[in-house]
């Protein structure tokens, strides 16, 4: 490790732009993607802005522990699949939950009600051709001004990232499972 000497002046000026809704979008192949969009949620939530989580892999009765801690502190969360594909007994059924969960998703940012709308994992019901990319696209552009969205998941769509204000990849250095050790509750879910 290399010891840095603190700057001592702030490295960048103040923009001057127009605050908006941004587009937000976590992707890549390392761990803390929605992880970083919960985190997001929570912020906007303690300073009393209104949330709606949607996680289109997640099946509508899910408990992991952001189920828990939202439904603790008043944060909608709401599951819209059926679960890992690899699991799933009807890859048709899981498009459709996937499309009917867009149609959700959809009304909520189109409604200017939210002041972030996160959809969770997103990228693989697009990558999968479940939803029209175009019409995910519209939504996006034709969105009320000061509604956020933030999206995420493995390998967004490069349309996505090119409209998108802020792009992060989370790029895999190491992760506990290739050493064989599973997933763990509290971390994983």
């Amino acid at each position: 490790m290399e010891i840095e000497i603190p700057p001592t002046e702030k490295p960048y000026d103040k923009a001057e732009g127009e605050r908006r809704g941004l587009i937000i979008v976590n992707t890549g192949d390392g761990k803390g993607k929605s992880t970083a969009a919960l985190g997001l949620s929570i912020r906007a939530h303690g300073r009393g802005k209104k949330v709606k989580v949607y996680q289109f892999m997640k099946v509508p009765t899910a408990r992991f522990g952001e189920h828990r801690a939202f439904e603790a502190i008043g944060i909608p969360i709401e599951g819209l699949g059926d679960g890992f594909s690899w699991k799933s007994k009807d890859l048709d059924n899981s498009g459709q939950l996937a499309r009917d969960g867009w149609e959700k998703a959809k009304l909520a940012i189109l409604s200017g009600d939210y002041f972030l709308v996160v959809l969770d994992e997103i990228t693989y019901p697009l990558i999968y051709g479940w939803l029209d990319l175009n019409e995910v696209l519209k939504t996006l552009k034709d969105r009320p001004k000061e509604v956020h969205v933030c999206l995420t998941g493995r390998r967004c769509p490069q349309e996505i990232i090119d409209i998108a204000d802020t792009v992060t990849e989370m790029a895999k250095i190491k992760h506990a499972f290739n050493a064989g050790i599973p997933a763990q509750r509290g971390i994983e879910d």
